[in-house]
């Protein structure tokens, strides 16, 4: 992926305003049921890839499915630094000992941000914007994995988004929740069994006690 071929490509023309009338009031038919259900079985969190590179406009796909998602009062207080750089994603990969080395061999990888100022509700949106990479991700059979950055701390006692923020040149009054990494697996994994899922955790019209084993 060329950063510059990939990010600032004009966007395409708008279509013609549609009558309001006919704007459809839901997105009832545009995906079957069964069929998103199916992604959701099969799509896993993905830590290795291969060395295949991603094609610029499955790029732009994701960084649209996060200008796309919600947020409270839609105050859209995220921003998202994309990096492919392979030195810049080495050097992510030791923000955090454990569970950052999907950096290192992911092709592009999307620091989540935003200014905690002005919402309470931060956390939530950037968390919101995450999955909707990772969705718009597995359905271009593009993997992914979410790696925590707030509240962790590298190897030698720096905090994590500290870790980020310097290379990346992010200001420090901005939050780094994660870092998304995505390329094409270089895993094997089966889909979720939908017989093995916790339906005991679900509660009908009031809180329910699980019985003691």
């Amino acid at each position: 992926m060329e950063q510059e071929k990939s990010l600032n490509t004009p966007a395409p023309e708008k279509a013609a305003a549609t009558p309001a009338a006919s704007v459809p009031t839901d997105c009832a038919g545009i995906i079957e049921p069964m069929t998103f259900r199916k992604l959701l079985l099969r799509r896993h969190s993905i830590r290795r890839y291969t060395n295949k590179t991603v094609d610029p406009d499955a790029v732009k796909l994701i960084l649209e499915a996060a200008l796309l998602a919600p947020s409270s009062k839609s105050k859209r207080p995220w921003q998202f630094v994309v990096v492919e750089d392979k030195e810049k994603l080495l050097a992510m990969s030791k923000c955090k000992p454990v569970a950052a080395h999907a950096l290192k061999t992911c092709a592009f990888a999307v620091a989540v941000c935003a200014d905690p100022e002005g919402t309470d509700m931060v956390l939530e949106d950037c968390a919101i914007a995450a999955e909707f990479m990772q969705l718009q991700a597995a359905v271009q059979g593009i993997g992914s994995c979410w790696v925590q950055v707030r509240n962790r701390d590298a190897e030698d006692g720096a905090s994590s988004e500290d870790v980020i923020r310097r290379i990346l040149n992010i200001p420090p009054s901005i939050m780094v929740e994660c870092v998304m990494t995505f390329g094409y697996s270089a895993e094997v994994r089966r889909p979720v069994d939908p017989d093995k899922l916790r339906w005991e955790k679900v509660h009908i019209e009031s809180w329910r006690e699980e019985p003691e084993q």
